[in-house]
């Protein structure tokens, strides 16, 4: 239970007395609900908070504390969100959540450098696995919408979220630090840009809009 930090230290207690030392943390316990934020409880907003920032908080300490003691070093990979620099409607624990993750992960790149400890991020868009896509997207409806604001024109998979993490964890990326990758199929720079919605402007509205712009001059 990442939101328990004792339960994290008895975790990697056990993990490395049957195994070995623990050279790399991937943070992606997560948890997230839909909900409008005027409905939202205290004990909801803490049970995504709990798992997302503060297991994050935690499993990150007492590897990093460990790893500092030994003079070991190691790599951590956190999970963002691209929402966590946007906001986004409806997800406000999450939102706030990964928001602070992003804060951890520059901020510890930065202190344990000198330990030998790098800590990088993904930001992933819209991965289709069944615990998160029934929750969030349930109707067939919803999902076809989502990939239509994709302009990769679909779906990311879990492989390449996999080969991007592994490269982030990996030797190959020493130069790189406090880092928050986007790997969306370029879904938030659509959602970003103030006309980026015309791409769905049929053709005759292209020609009305030239004909008013000839005319005017």
């Amino acid at each position: 239970d990442v939101r328990d930090a004792a339960a994290v230290e008895s975790a990697l207690d056990a993990l490395e007395s049957a195994l070995a030392p623990v050279d790399i943390l991937v943070n992606n316990a997560a948890g997230n609900f839909l909900c409008p934020s005027e409905e939202l409880t205290s004990r909801g907003f803490s049970a995504v908070v709990d798992i997302v920032l503060k297991g994050t908080f935690h499993c990150s300490l007492e590897s990093g504390r460990r790893w500092i003691e030994s003079g070991r070093g190691g790599a951590i990979l956190n999970f963002a969100t691209t929402y966590a620099w946007t906001g986004s409607a409806f997800v406000l624990p999450s939102a706030c959540a990964k928001a602070g993750v992003e804060a951890l992960t520059r901020t510890l790149a930065v202190e344990w450098a000198r330990h030998g400890i790098r800590l990088n991020a993904i930001a992933p868009g819209p991965i289709p696995t069944e615990g998160a896509f029934s929750r969030l997207m349930p109707d067939p409806a919803m999902l076809e919408a989502r990939k239509k604001a994709i302009p990769a024109g679909r779906f990311g998979t879990p492989e390449e979220l996999s080969e991007l993490a592994a490269w982030l964890v990996s030797p190959a990326s020493d130069w790189m630090r406090g880092e928050v990758v986007t790997l969306d199929g370029g879904e938030w720079l659509r959602g970003a840009g103030e006309f980026n919605d015309f791409l769905d402007l049929p053709p005759e509205m292209w020609e009305q809009m030239r004909a008013m712009r000839e005319k005017k001059k």
